[in-house]
């Protein structure tokens, strides 16, 4: 199978990259990407010699670019998207060109040239928040945020291309991920760095905001079955069965890095701010996925790895620091 990854050097996309070479001997895989902030060649250094990896760098809303990679692949994998909640609050727009015009724009391409498989992936995000039992498949979409209504925007096109025109499309929406290379902006590496660098560690609110931790490893084998054994038109919940506060998380990190409670510091809660998710998954394992990885685990692995990887992480911290500096304030 050749297949098209979209955003296949951010986090998530660039460890099921590194998942297909490795598992699936036959398989070849382009990867498209912007290389916004977040998206990162480094990700996929260890794999750029491989005769079966090939990148490209540009635009999921390009249609011509889009079109000239597709005439030959047999799959389409979309992660490309902004996906930061605190940026979504401060630039909206961004998230609307890449989450819903890119995504129509790969839509019409898979549409017209008849590519058998297009899958996108999702958050449960997308859900809002729940504050007793589990979102399944079925329930009611309700944003938060505009990163999630624009994820929302993204998948509604996705489901309605299949239903009007039979595009071979499935959705997989998951919860939080963590993980090797995922930028330091996001609250697991964020806060490992920053205890690296005894800076303080920004907990919002009272940190009780509940979330489902999900190893991006147990993510990539969940997408795979997905793509290649889902029914399409089907929407598919992946979740770790890991429901922690987000200040639980936080205390984790600090106790296994040996550092001080006080590096905690709380601060004023972001609007909209989503109390918990939780995911129904019974549907993904009926494919005979289940998730793998026990997060105290996972978590020491991730600490470890970023301890071990500072010259990757250091200057992407530096440059994220400096561009939303820049945004706000302007050049100084």
């Amino acid at each position: 199978m050749k297949l098209l990854v979209c955003g296949g050097a951010g986090f998530i996309g660039s460890n099921y990259v590194r998942y297909v070479l490795n598992e699936r001997a036959d398989d070849s895989v382009v990867v498209l990407d912007k290389l916004t902030y977040a998206g990162n060649r480094a990700n996929l250094a260890d794999v750029s010699e491989d005769p079966l990896f090939e990148f490209v760098m540009g635009d999921i809303a390009d249609a011509t670019l889009v079109r000239d990679l597709m005439r030959e692949v047999d799959a389409v994998v979309n992660f490309a998207a902004e996906t930061h909640v605190d940026r979504s609050i401060l630039f909206p727009e961004e998230f609307i060109r890449t989450d819903v015009v890119g995504t129509f724009t790969l839509l019409e391409a898979v549409r017209d040239l008849g590519v058998p498989r297009y899958l996108q992936i999702s958050t449960d995000e997308v859900y809002g928040y729940i504050l007793e039992g589990k979102f399944t498949e079925e329930s009611p979409l309700d944003p938060s945020s505009p990163y999630s209504a624009s994820k929302a925007g993204g998948d509604l096109l996705v489901l309605a291309y299949y239903r009007t025109f039979g595009v071979p499309a499935l959705v997989t929406r998951s919860s939080n991920n963590y993980g090797p290379y995922q930028y330091p902006e996001k609250l697991i590496p964020l806060f490992i760095t920053n205890a690296l660098d005894d800076l303080p560690l920004p907990v919002y609110g009272d940190g009780r905001q509940v979330r489902d931790w999900l190893h991006v490893l147990d993510n990539c084998a969940a997408i795979d079955i997905v793509l290649r054994e889902g029914a399409e038109g089907t929407v598919y919940n992946v979740g770790g069965n890991c429901e922690l506060e987000n200040i639980g998380v936080t205390r984790a990190i600090l106790a296994e890095m040996g550092k001080p409670e006080n590096l905690i510091e709380y601060v004023d809660d972001r609007p909209g701010h989503d109390i918990r998710y939780a995911l129904e998954i019974d549907r993904i394992r009926e494919l005979g996925w289940e998730p793998s990885t026990d997060f105290t685990e996972g978590l020491k692995d991730t600490i470890r790895w970023y301890i071990e990887n500072e010259d990757w992480w250091r200057p992407l911290k530096d440059r994220a620091f400096r561009e939303y500096y820049e945004k706000q304030y302007g050049e100084r």
